[in-house]
């Protein structure tokens, strides 16, 4: 499936996007979000999205600034921006790296999926969609246990809920989360837990990485949450977890 990421700092213009996407029926997974340019690269980092919709006026990193980065990092992502502006400079801005669409707020139903179809059939030129977005996805209890492990290896620096998986496909959470204990060891939390932790050690060893920018990279909106949860998965904190690791590498 195809992965998507909304960065806008305009908690409105986030929902209308995320409404009024035909994202089934594209085979797309629900766009991810973001509220700056920062926030965003740091998101693509982590998940790779293949579709990007971007607003020009941000705080922290605004458009220009982050479609100059990620075109270059991420050169085979598709950027549509989606602007309150009508000016002809931000527009030569988004064309000029790399941006294949420019959308006007508020955003309109149809011309959001003609630029969902556009980008797509840029990545893939043969890409087949859904005859009907509607249509209940059937798939075995074991299945569904292994793409949403699958899910979750690639998207767990996300919020992840249960209930996504539960109304996608059709199964209680009580349920998924047994079969998902059973095969795997874990809950889907405690997975979740687990990857955000193991890849925070490997951010913690090096020293360029401030610890506030490593919570904010695994999900965690607060840095005295992730330094909680490091403390209680590991018994150290994070800080004093990077001093002894580093100490021992001396």
């Amino acid at each position: 499936m195809y992965r998507a990421l909304i960065i806008d700092d305009e908690k409105p213009v986030q929902i209308a996007i995320q409404k009024l996407g035909h994202w089934r029926y594209y085979n797309m997974e629900p766009p991810q979000l973001a509220v700056n340019g920062k926030d965003g690269l740091s998101a693509m980092r982590e998940f790779r999205p293949d579709i990007v919709f971007v607003d020009m006026n941000m705080p922290v990193m605004d458009g220009a600034s982050f479609l100059m980065k990620a075109s270059q990092e991420f050169p085979d992502s598709q950027y549509i921006v989606v602007s309150g502006y009508d000016q002809f400079a931000y527009a030569q801005q988004a064309i000029r790296y790399g941006a294949c669409e420019y959308l006007l707020k508020p955003v309109v139903e149809e011309e959001l999926n003609t630029a969902i179809e556009k980008a797509i059939l840029r990545i893939d030129p043969d890409a087949v969609f859904q005859q009907n977005s509607d249509t209940r996805e059937e798939i075995s209890p074991e299945e569904a246990v292994r793409v949403i492990k699958e899910y979750i290896d690639s998207n767990y620096c996300q919020n992840i809920k249960i209930t996504m998986f539960a109304e996608k496909y059709y199964f209680s959470i009580e349920y998924l989360t047994k079969l998902f204990r059973n095969k795997y060891g874990f809950t889907i939390y405690e997975y979740v837990l687990k990857l955000r932790m193991e890849r925070a050690k490997e951010l913690l060893a090096d020293e360029n990485n401030k610890i506030i920018d490593i919570a904010e990279r695994l999900g965690y909106a607060d840095n005295h949450y992730f330094s909680k949860a490091f403390r209680t998965y590991y018994h150290i904190s994070p800080s004093q977890y990077r001093k002894e690791l580093l100490n021992s590498q001396k």
